[in-house]
């Protein structure tokens, strides 16, 4: 039966393998996008595991080999990681991606690092630096290709001195669980699985209606070949087995081209800066397990839809002959929509602890409305064609209502597919614009202004702070240094309990120097700052007076190193080296845009991340609502060639086509919006305690254009009635 079945595939001539390849290509779009959420996955994990190897520290070894300390520094708003270590003995271990560990005076680089190094001044960037190169960091410990990332040697001596350094005896392969002092990394983990799950959810569903749609092409036709089949004597088994048959010849041939189309287009997609940096063409793979699971999946799956939908068959092979009107949809469709949404209202306030709660928590949830509105939608569907009927004026409008309350499930098949996107669509942009309201916070510092914070107190420096030769920089403008206030001192007088107040000390003849910051009373000879010498903006009015003689700044530990510049990058970079060569601390000096630039950059991911979502599903959505109305006239070619008979105008068909797909369409996607906002005020609610924001412009005009290509989809393929629609197509097969 498996060689007939091939046989059977191809022996229906042109038409036969017309639609084997729209099936085949509409499974290869579908398989291309699934290897690449996938791959995404992996990729983003991958990625992120690369930053563990520099994270060293978090795994001290009092006697270890290795001398240990971590850097993050700053270029031109470019972050640079960079490991400075000494061998304190024989074993040391050697950081991924180097050959052998610098000695003292050589450093390795990256080559995006090399290739900065080589270009840029000395006095800006490569001073920082010790010696000489020694080579070239390889990508295994590379996050990204355009990461900056150096690698230093020093004596022992000299780096067992510095605040931050230890003794290690092994490297570790992935991030740490946790960083006390911080950590150079990517993405977070713990925001990462959930984050993936809800995104292969996401694209899960229309990518197997896509599947679906394709396979059903012609599906009508095949039922009544099947079914004659039967009455000349196959059994039930022999049919089905045919059917796979012919189903997975063009899914597999599908897959295969799926599969090349990932391929081809692997090193343009691994450059989109998804999660804030490229990635390495090698990190886009589906692996082994997800190779093996889209390979054998979607031809299963192409297998499984037609087995089911040829259950008339195997019951009688009289039962495609003598169809029925269907018994119409009832309401308890809607319960599975109502669970989805009370299983993640049931977590507000009852949050999980660990991610992999979270997980089973939200990703059930969100499953299961995306189930609800495929269940749901032929009730919607048939309270729609309702309501059209009840206004219809015209006779399309009575004809589509009447067509579509007989079969409601085959309207709303057609743009289920497109439901499910606009229902992401709605999740996604309320999640992240509600994080974006959330995420804006005042600026920090001013223009022209670089900061180091000392954020250990025990080891801040003290005495004279300011390196020298910083105030005579070109372009430095004023140097000043904020103290740490002693625990006795008292603040000023009917300001004991403001919530916002600054806790650090300064020289108001350092402050009078600078020319952005606030300033202090009058009179004041020391007045309490904050670290940036600006503040929150909930606090107004000059620096207020301490009571402390300023003879006595210099025996306080620093707070922070302010220094002014004329704002030109140049300014910037040569206060920085001078600066990280004096204070060689893990956070280096930083400017306000890179404060900002580094807190967005989870935010950044994750909006990303909800783009690759909505434009992918809006896609699949589009190829599912394309091969499906495609299919859908075909299918419905004779019934509609009767009405053409009956004197029924092509113009009028037309409409009655257009009003099917449409009203479904808007039905659905009014209750597939709504279930979007809900399921991410539920989400953001339970998960982060905040409460939705009103949606964008941005938000309405992606829904419009979503809209506006359906309609076109439809309207593009409405000239095929004129072909499908003549005499010859009204006789009986």
């Amino acid at each position: 039966m498996i060689r007939f079945g091939l046989r059977l595939t191809v022996a229906g001539g042109r038409e036969a393998v017309l639609r084997l390849a729209i099936i085949a290509v509409a499974v290869a779009f579908g398989v291309g996008m699934l290897l690449t959420a996938v791959a995404g996955m992996s990729g983003v994990e991958r990625q992120n595991d690369r930053y563990g190897w520099a994270n060293a520290a978090v795994q001290p070894d009092g006697q270890g080999p290795l001398w240990w300390q971590l850097r993050v520094d700053s270029y031109d708003k470019r972050a640079i990681g960079r490991v400075d270590l000494a061998a304190a003995g024989p074993g040391a271990p050697v950081p991924p991606g180097l050959p052998r560990l610098p000695g003292p005076g050589e450093f390795y680089v990256s080559p995006a690092l090399r290739d900065l190094l080589a270009t840029e001044p000395a006095d800006q960037l490569g001073a920082r630096f010790p010696g000489h190169i020694a080579g070239t960091i390889g990508p295994a410990a590379l996050p990204a290709p355009d990461s900056l990332v150096a690698v230093a040697g020093y004596a022992p001596a000299e780096l067992s001195k510095r605040p931050g350094a230890v003794r290690v005896s092994r490297i570790p392969d992935g991030p740490p669980a946790n960083c006390p002092g911080g950590c150079w990394a990517g993405i977070p983990t713990s925001g990462l699985q959930l984050i993936l799950a809800v995104v292969a959810a996401a694209l899960i569903f229309p990518l197997l209606i896509l599947v679906g749609s394709a396979t059903r092409l012609n599906a009508t036709r095949r039922e009544q070949r099947f079914a004659a089949m039967r009455l000349v004597g196959a059994t039930p088994r022999q049919v089905s087995t045919v059917a796979a048959v012919e189903s997975m010849v063009s899914a597999l041939a599908g897959t295969v081209g799926g599969f090349g189309l990932f391929y081809g287009f692997r090193d343009m997609l691994a450059a989109i800066p998804f999660t804030g940096a490229p990635m390495f063409p090698s990190d886009l793979s589906p692996g082994v397990a997800g190779t093996l699971a889209v390979a054998v999946g979607v031809p299963v799956a192409a297998a499984l839809v037609a087995r089911f939908a040829l259950r008339r068959v195997r019951i009688s092979p009289l039962g495609v002959s003598r169809r029925v009107t269907p018994r119409p949809p009832r309401a308890y469709r809607l319960i599975p929509l109502a669970l989805g949404i009370a299983e993640l209202a049931y977590f507000i306030g009852r949050k999980p602890d660990s991610t992999n709660g979270q997980v089973l928590a939200f990703l059930p949830g969100i499953l299961i409305v995306m189930a609800g509105l495929v269940v749901a939608g032929p009730w919607l569907t048939m309270a729609g064609s309702r309501l059209l009927a009840r206004r219809a004026r015209r006779p399309e409008s009575l004809i589509a209502a009447r067509r579509l309350a007989d079969d409601p499930k085959a309207g709303f098949r057609a743009v289920g597919g497109l439901v499910l996107a606009l229902f992401v669509t709605s999740v996604a942009v309320g999640v992240m614009t509600t994080l974006a309201a959330d995420h804006h916070q005042p600026g920090v510092g001013y223009n022209g202004e670089l900061g180091l914070i000392f954020r250990e107190q025990r080891t801040a420096p003290t005495g004279p702070v300011v390196p020298a030769g910083l105030p005579d920089l070109p372009g430095v403008r004023a140097v000043a240094v904020v103290r740490v206030a002693p625990d006795d001192l008292p603040r000023p007088p009917g300001r004991a309990d403001m919530f916002f107040f600054p806790d650090g000390l300064a020289a108001c003849a350092d402050v009078a120097r600078t020319t952005g910051a606030r300033q202090c009373e009058p009179g004041a000879e020391v007045a309490w700052v904050w670290s940036d010498l600006v503040g929150p903006d909930e606090f107004t009015g000059p620096w207020p007076a301490a009571d402390l003689p300023a003879a006595r700044l210099r025996a306080l530990p620093a707070m922070s190193l302010v220094a002014e510049t004329d704002g030109t990058a140049a300014a910037v970079e040569r206060a920085r080296t001078v600066i990280t060569a004096a204070y060689p601390t893990r956070w280096g000096p930083i400017t306000p845009a890179e404060w900002e630039a580094d807190g967005a950059k989870v935010f950044d991911g994750w909006q990303r991340l909800a783009d690759v979502v909505v434009l992918t599903s809006l896609a699949i959505a589009g190829l599912s609502l394309a091969v499906t109305v495609a299919g859908g006239l075909a299918e419905r070619k004779r019934p509609f060639s009767m009405l053409r008979l009956t004197g029924m105008s092509l113009g009028t068909l037309r409409r009655v086509v257009a009003l099917e797909s449409l009203t479904p369409l808007l039905t659905a996607a009014l209750v597939s919006a709504g279930a979007g906002f809900l399921c991410a005020h539920l989400f953001l609610e339970a998960q982060m305690d905040l409460s939705l924001r009103a949606p964008g412009v941005g938000y309405y005009v992606i829904v419009a254009f979503g809209l506006a290509v359906s309609v076109a989809v439809i309207l593009s393929m409405l000239p095929l009635l004129r072909r499908v629609t003549g005499p010859e197509a009204a006789r009986n097969d």
